[in-house]
């Protein structure tokens, strides 16, 4: 293995944030993603003291299109007063907050930009439904689609559900059901966690008690102590569930739930991340990035060459890794990458991971990203990999660094 790579970027440590995720059709069910996100995104860098004058561009990423989406990120940063921001705006399923972090890095290594903001939201809850013209049909009968529950229900290129992908893995690596409850009864075990001394670990990236808008965003309407939705797990409960196929293995207590919320943080060079936090005695480094894609339907088992690829690009062996966090829509991920990789389960998703707390899709790697940064930081240091599979059978993976300075 070689030695460690030098960073690509740096991660502004302190100038992260995340809402609580909030289980679909919950208390953000009618707040516009968007207009939420830099709603949120205003405040957290004001409690932060961050200085959106020392940032010079930005990239959103989102999944689910909401009225307006077209303006995408120079309308979210003109909303929170950011009008001399521009950038892109991305949309790769659940890989949308590593392929954003990754660009925001890219700006900066190639000198484009000093300090890029990165936003990431998602609605799943009230997806759109869309028509799509049909002329030549009889009688000019249009197309429909609804956004989110057709894609749910099926990808387009392998032609299966997201859980048939879960079950192919689940039968090439003979991963048992009970295997599955053991993980899911573990994850949920890790997440309680993050919310011992009045959820002190989510504390450190969240503002809490987290404040509701209305949907005009005209005033506070409800507080929110945390993530809201998240069931404790009742292990008698969870054994005895059906599998959601016929014959199969994965149940609706062995994966995620769809959520809402949004997330942010700036990728920067290093002195100016030093400058946008100046008291933080901490560094985030970014030292490697990688994808991949697999064979069709095997969606679970993507994030392992994701993995590889980052972690050969960071010059670091996975034994070099001090903490992983996976995004884990199956309890079945984290047992093949668990697995592939030797890393052992119980040392992977502490805190919390999106089996548990939800997948507003667009935001939820972003939020694990988050999490893993402080982990570590909370451990006096050590490095991290962020990996997570996408729709279309592909995956992303982050390695960071965190020291003090």
């Amino acid at each position: 293995m070689a030695s460690r790579a030098a960073p690509i970027a740096w991660i502004a440590y302190g100038s992260h944030w995340a809402t609580p995720f909030v289980r679909w059709q919950g208390a953000f069910a009618e707040l516009h993603s968007l207009r939420f996100a830099a709603w949120t995104a205003k405040r957290a860098l004001e409690k932060r003291r961050v200085d959106l004058g020392r940032i010079d561009s930005g990239v959103l990423g989102f999944t689910v299109p909401q009225q307006g989406s077209f303006y995408g990120l120079p309308w979210v940063t003109g909303m929170l007063g950011g009008e001399h921001l521009a950038g892109p705006t991305i949309m790769q399923a659940c890989a949308t907050s590593a392929r954003c972090v990754a660009h925001a890095a890219g700006e900066v290594a190639a000198g484009r930009s000093e300090a890029t903001l990165v936003i990431t939201a998602d609605r799943v809850s009230n997806g759109p439904q869309l028509v799509y013209p049909q002329p030549g049909a009889p009688g000019g009968a249009p197309l429909s689609e609804n956004w989110v529950l057709d894609n749910f229900g099926s990808d387009p290129f392998a032609r299966v559900a997201m859980v048939e992908t879960a079950e192919n893995c689940a039968a090439k690596w003979g991963i048992t059901r009970e295997e599955q409850d053991d993980v899911t009864l573990q994850r949920y075990a890790q997440y309680a966690y993050g919310l011992a001394d009045v959820r002190a670990f989510h504390r450190r990236f969240m503002d809490l008690p987290f404040e509701v808008p209305d949907p005009r965003f005209a005033k506070v309407n409800a507080t929110l102590d945390g993530d809201e939705g998240v069931q404790p797990a009742d292990e008698a409960k969870l054994r005895v569930l059906k599998p959601v196929r016929d014959g199969g293995t994965v149940t609706y207590g062995g994966q995620t739930h769809p959520a809402d919320g949004n997330a942010g943080l700036v990728v920067a060079s290093r002195e100016r991340a030093r400058a946008l936090c100046p008291k933080s005695q901490v560094e985030v480094a970014l030292l490697g990035v990688g994808q991949a894609r697999v064979e069709p339907a095997f969606m679970p088992a993507a994030p392992v060459p994701a993995a590889n690829a980052a972690l050969e690009k960071a010059g670091l062996a996975i034994e070099q890794i001090d903490a992983v966090k996976s995004h884990n829509p199956f309890a079945v991920n984290d047992i093949v990458f668990a697995r592939e990789t030797g890393f052992p389960l119980d040392r992977m998703n502490n805190f919390g991971c999106s089996l548990v707390w939800g997948h507003p899709q667009g935001p939820t790697g972003l939020r694990a990203l988050i999490e893993l940064i402080e982990e570590l930081a909370s451990r006096g240091g050590g490095r991290g990999l962020f990996h997570g599979c996408a729709a279309g059978d592909s995956a992303m993976a982050l390695v960071v660094e965190v020291t003090g300075r």
